[in-house]
């Protein structure tokens, strides 16, 4: 019951982390768009910053977390699984999609 509790408060703190990082990713996007930024003018402005390496990697963690702990909770409710199942099911998605989100976040970042 306690960790069932801990999941739902983490899953929630990560909502309220991810809340103003999306409302200012999509109006980088809105501005990029607007300003007719190329991929590559874009990459330029990102490439080296350490500000949007943590951004993007604090996104990153953010959503990875988020999407595992209720991926979790539907596996429980939909596949019945329970205890160390569901748990090795929740460490894995969140290792496939913070592993993804890093490299992608690399790529946009280092030099």
């Amino acid at each position: 019951m306690m960790q069932s509790v801990h999941l739902y408060l983490a899953q929630r703190i990560c909502a309220m982390i991810m809340a103003p990082l999306v409302f200012i990713h999509l109006g980088v996007i809105i501005y990029a768009i607007q300003g007719g930024l190329s991929a590559e003018e874009i990459l330029g402005r990102t490439r080296g910053s350490v500000f949007w390496m943590l951004f993007y990697g604090l996104f990153v963690a953010a959503a990875s977390l988020h999407a595992a702990i209720g991926l979790r909770v539907i596996a429980q409710e939909t596949l019945r699984l329970r205890g160390m199942i569901a748990g090795i099911l929740a460490w894995g998605v969140f290792a496939v999609f913070f592993f993804m989100g890093a490299r992608a976040v690399t790529a946009v970042t280092m030099i």
